[in-house]
């Protein structure tokens, strides 16, 4: 059973649009995995146009590779070490904590992700 940073069981991230490593919704990860797709984050303008100046166009369609381009308030297993890039530069949207694998702990302090963790309103 894959854990979360919590050590609990790892929930979904995005069924639409389908995300993470192994497209199964998750953000599981494998060795494989090189880029560590473990932190489920909810997308903002902000940071899609961070990662998007930094090289890594989230945003276009890429239909040969099943990929529906990315918007505001979509959800997506991101790269660990993106995601800190993105904090340090003030840039790091919410994360889903309960969704992001206990690996993203290699890379990412889990007191920054609390500071970014999403909390929905009732």
């Amino acid at each position: 059973m894959a854990k979360n940073v919590f050590g609990t069981e790892l929930k979904s991230c995005s069924m639409r649009p389908l995300t993470g490593f192994y497209r199964d919704g998750c953000c599981n990860t494998g060795d494989d995995d090189t880029g560590s797709h473990t932190v489920c984050v909810i997308l903002t303008e902000d940071f899609l146009r961070f990662s998007f100046d930094q090289g890594n166009d989230l945003i276009t369609p890429m239909p040969e590779y099943s990929f529906p381009g990315l918007g505001p308030g979509d959800k997506w297993c991101l790269c660990a070490a993106r995601w800190r890039e993105a904090y340090k530069a003030s840039h790091a949207p919410f994360v889903i904590l309960e969704s992001t694998h206990e690996r993203a702990l290699e890379v990412i302090n889990l007191e920054d992700l609390v500071k970014f963790a999403y909390k929905s309103i009732p």
